[in-house]
């Protein structure tokens, strides 16, 4: 028999018959350790608990004013990008992704982003992910289809990061690597996250969405994978999906949307303060764009050929043009390229921006 509050023998632990409440010294049952067999402790939880939507949907509420001039700008955006040249879009694609860049230290400028996208040229031993993460990033923000809000097996063909068989057919048939266990986790655990979000506007849900996937995702580009399908996902309250803006500017001011810490209603501030900021530049950007543009199409009326309007379209599409990028993008020869370079940057409308006498870049002069 043993006495309250002592510590019994051996000899008494043995006996079957001893009470469960004088077992007091014996540990109770860790939640990471006592599962059924076979069964993994469940890891993510404590993460999943973080992205209830009901504290999203608060915050949403609190912030309806803040949200609502979001949107507005969104709108204006995308109304803005509907009729305008194709080549616009590219171009504040490019101009996201390399401010997404110095945001996750990749630190790429948008000239060599796009000689990269463009002639797969630039590349070194140390920057040859980076380049290839801005590629990935480019071909997500430029348009196409943006990421469905559930089966996992879309999220993963957004993400490429497909797994097992399912990437065999990327692969043109070749083998491909054995499936990951903890992206096959992660993507479902996203999938769930997205699934839960019918109560919240698409800028609410991206923001979510953004934070939960640095929070569940495997080792990686998990930060610009975020960024990126956060961006793509906010678009979905485009009045014509794929026409106009396809992403929601985050990064063209800083990164200050995706640096919110704390519960929810900061998480969703920030966010909002940062996105806002982002997209009245790209609206300021396109307006010089677009002034730049009449200007120089009428200063080069009295131009002959085919090449000189052409430039002036590739300039207005990408913030930065080399003469290789120049003829590849527009099929005239290095000779006509150069020649109409010079004569543009003899009329005021563009200027070289790195003062060397090879592997010249030239920009738009735009005014303001």
């Amino acid at each position: 028999m043993l006495r309250v509050g002592a510590i019994p023998d051996i000899e008494d632990l043995e006996d079957d018959e001893t009470p469960e409440e004088d077992l007091w010294f014996l540990p109770g049952p860790d939640p990471e350790e006592d599962v059924p067999p076979g069964a993994a402790p469940d890891r993510r939880g404590q993460d999943r608990a973080l992205f209830d939507p009901e504290p999203w949907q608060a915050a949403q509420a609190d912030l309806a004013r803040e949200l609502a001039e979001v949107a507005g700008l969104f709108g204006a955006l995308d109304q803005r990008l509907r009729t305008a040249p194709a080549g616009w879009r590219q171009r504040l694609a490019l101009r996201e992704v390399s401010d997404l860049s110095w945001w996750t230290g990749d630190r790429l400028g948008p000239e060599r982003i796009g000689l990269w996208v463009t002639l797969r040229a630039g590349s070194t031993r140390d920057t040859e992910r980076a380049l290839a993460r801005a590629g990935w990033a480019m071909r997500r923000l430029a348009p196409g289809s943006g990421p469905a809000p559930a089966p996992s097996e879309d999220l993963a063909v957004f993400l490429d990061r497909l797994p097992g068989p399912a990437a065999r057919g990327r692969t043109g048939g070749a083998p491909a690597p054995a499936p990951d266990r903890a992206v096959e986790d992660a993507l479902a655990d996203l999938a769930e996250v997205m699934a839960g979000e019918q109560a919240l506007h698409p800028i609410t849900a991206a923001a979510r969405l953004f934070h939960a996937w640095r929070a569940l995702g495997p080792a990686g580009s998990v930060d610009l994978e975020a960024a990126v399908l956060a961006a793509r996902h906010a678009a979905a309250m485009s009045r014509a999906p794929g026409q106009g803006a396809i992403f929601l500017p985050l990064a063209q001011t800083g990164a200050g949307a995706l640096r919110g810490q704390g519960d929810p209603h900061a998480k969703l501030s920030a966010w909002l303060r940062g996105a806002e900021r982002a997209t009245l530049a790209a609206l300021l950007h396109l307006d010089r764009v677009a002034a730049w543009r009449q200007n120089a199409e009428a200063v080069i009326a009295d131009f002959s050929g085919r090449t000189p309007p052409a430039l002036i379209a590739l300039l207005g599409a990408w913030p930065q043009v080399s003469a290789p990028m120049a003829g590849a993008e527009t099929g005239a020869s290095r000779a006509a390229v150069q020649r109409n370079l010079d004569r543009l940057v003899q009329r005021g409308l563009i200027r070289e921006i790195t003062g060397q006498e090879r592997f010249r870049v030239w920009a738009a002069r735009l005014v303001g």
